[in-house]
């Protein structure tokens, strides 16, 4: 039994995130081994032509730089990356679906390790995204916390 027995579906809540999460980088990782032996340079360009964007401004002009550096190593690399942050990802999601200790644990501190950086990236500049990704996370971090917390001084 859990911490957070009396609230199953707020810990289930955070396990179909971090579930969604972990597919999407899983999409990811395969998405770049499908580039694998391509021309992501030309890939890269059509890509920002499709999306309507000016190739020549400076966040697509940036995107096509980089994958004109992307050789086949780099992209399994990357790929493999994506690979095992989507395990411990979806490995996070199955735990607290099933309300593992170790989980809970887990799950606060990587939410908590990624709230400095959102407060730096709030600071760098305030957007609306930016301020949605913080409030999630904290809201997370401190229900996660609170259940941890309510743990330890009253007992499962």
């Amino acid at each position: 039994m859990s911490v957070w027995s009396n609230s199953a579906a707020g810990v289930r809540g955070i396990a179909i995130i971090e579930a969604v999460k972990g597919l999407l980088i899983l999409l990811v990782g395969f998405g770049l081994l499908s580039l694998v032996h391509r021309d992501v340079e030309k890939f890269a360009t059509e890509l920002v032509r499709h999306s309507h964007l000016n190739p020549a401004s400076r966040y697509p002009h940036i995107f096509i730089e980089a994958a004109a550096k992307a050789t086949d190593a780099r992209l399994w690399m990357l790929a493999l990356a994506a690979f095992l942050y989507a395990t411990v990802r979806l490995s996070e999601a199955y735990g607290l679906w099933y309300r593992r200790r170790w989980a809970e644990v887990f799950a606060l501190a990587t939410g908590a390790m990624y709230l400095p950086v959102e407060i730096f990236e709030l600071l760098e500049r305030v957007t609306a995204i930016r301020i949605t990704v913080f409030a999630v996370n904290a809201m997370i971090v401190a229900y996660l916390g609170q259940a941890w917390w309510r743990s330890k001084h009253w007992g499962r």
